[in-house]
């Protein structure tokens, strides 16, 4: 018989591969004609390409999250966490390629008409709630990354803005200390210039008093100025004994406390670097966008995600359909199972079917057959066993009594 019409083009490598990703039978599907190839090959495209996104999706929210923390618009590119990054996303998109490929695979062919019944979507909800998860988590890494220009900016002024309400709180908690400080400081060292002050004061009257023009030498005024001076000089030393300590804790003090004021200056930058984080990043997101084109970004790829799903669930059976149907039924054949649909009822009034397992009945009845012939043997020995045993002692009874002591049997 002429089949011509059944030889459609020979399916090359990449459409072989989107056929494996939705999980179709390439032997079936290559007796197929070239709108099924097509057909499958789509479904496999959209699977392959949500995995691909994914891991995209993944790695660069493993890089936001990981990357060496700084200021938002000074970030470089860390090697060592790109490296890593590359490695889960990797990992992550296979993880939700299979994910997705089971989905599509395990959706079925619905109802074999292109409406979308109620029956049908109460029975793939499980995998669309499953499917818009996945879209969610494929859409934010990539928001971010569309918004990124934006969110570095957003973010290094809440960088800056955290910084300097950090710096503020500081300074009302070091100021007061360190101008009590330097007010102690103040305070000592007047009394030093107040003294020394007032012995040059003294040493200027001495000078003068003893080179007037009038008078040569030392007079009366001039001894009593330089007595003064010397009863000073000891007051002056013994104040600097006492306030120079004084004064050199409080010098210590205060640079305890600018050295404190700078290492928390310098906490406060890594805090405020550390904002740089994957929530922060989506918050901005979203407020940068707002919520319509954060909406229309998540529905997007939750379109993306669940198309292979409905359009399984719309689609008409097609040759693919009743070939793989045709294999099942001969590999059940084969194997000696036998289906009876809608068979009887359960206790809720649900039909149910009825699978009979032939091979496996049969062997169960060898079995059971095997077993009854046995325990017939077993029996048969029995009895032959305790009939040559009766003549034994009948011929030699004898043999089988024993005396005790005691004279019993």
């Amino acid at each position: 018989m002429d089949q011509s019409f059944n030889q459609s083009k020979k399916p090359g490598f990449i459409m072989r591969m989107f056929w494996r990703a939705c999980g179709a039978d390439q032997r079936i599907l290559e007796k197929c004609d070239y709108r099924e190839h097509v057909k499958y090959a789509c479904l496999g495209g959209i699977v392959t390409t949500t995995g691909l996104m994914a891991g995209l999706a993944g790695g660069y929210a493993f890089y936001t999250i990981f990357q060496p923390k700084g200021p938002a618009l000074e970030s470089g590119t860390d090697i060592s966490t790109l490296v890593l990054s590359l490695l889960f996303g990797a990992i992550w998109g296979t993880v939700i390629f299979n994910i997705d490929r089971f989905i599509v695979a395990s959706t079925g062919q619905g109802d074999g008409t292109e409406a979308i019944t109620k029956n049908e979507l109460i029975g793939a909800l499980p995998r669309i709630v499953m499917g818009i998860i996945i879209a969610i988590t494929i859409s934010k890494p990539l928001e971010i990354r569309i918004f990124k220009s934006e969110i570095d900016v957003a973010l290094e002024q809440d960088q800056l803005k955290k910084q300097s309400e950090f710096i503020t709180s500081l300074d009302t908690l070091y100021n007061p200390r360190i101008k009590a400080e330097k007010a102690k400081m103040a305070k000592w060292e007047e009394e030093i210039t107040r003294k020394e002050r007032r012995y040059a004061e003294l040493e200027d009257e001495y000078n003068r008093e003893i080179t007037r023009d009038d008078r040569r030498g030392v007079g009366p005024i001039a001894e009593a100025l330089l007595a003064q001076m010397k009863r000073m000089e000891p007051d002056i030393k013994k104040i600097k004994q006492e306030n120079k300590p004084l004064i050199n804790t409080s010098y210590a003090q205060i640079e305890r406390f600018e050295a404190e004021r700078q290492k928390q200056i310098k906490a406060s930058q890594r805090i405020s670097n550390g904002l740089d984080g994957l929530l922060e990043r989506i918050k901005l997101s979203h407020e940068i966008a707002g919520w319509g084109i954060t909406l229309f970004i998540t529905l997007l790829f939750v379109a993306i995600e669940l198309t292979p799903i409905f359009f399984k669930l719309m689609l008409i059976k097609s040759p693919y359909d009743f070939l793989s149907d045709n294999e099942k039924e001969l590999i059940k054949a084969s194997e000696g199972i036998e289906v009876r649909y809608n068979y009887y009822q359960d206790k809720t009034g649900i039909e149910k079917d009825l699978v009979i397992f032939h091979e496996s009945d049969r062997i169960i009845d060898e079995q059971k057959k095997l077993s009854e012939a046995q325990r017939e043997l077993n029996d048969y020995i029995v009895k032959k066993w305790l009939e040559v045993q009766k003549q034994k002692v009948d011929e030699n009874p004898e043999k089988f009594v024993s005396l005790s002591n005691d004279n019993r049997i």
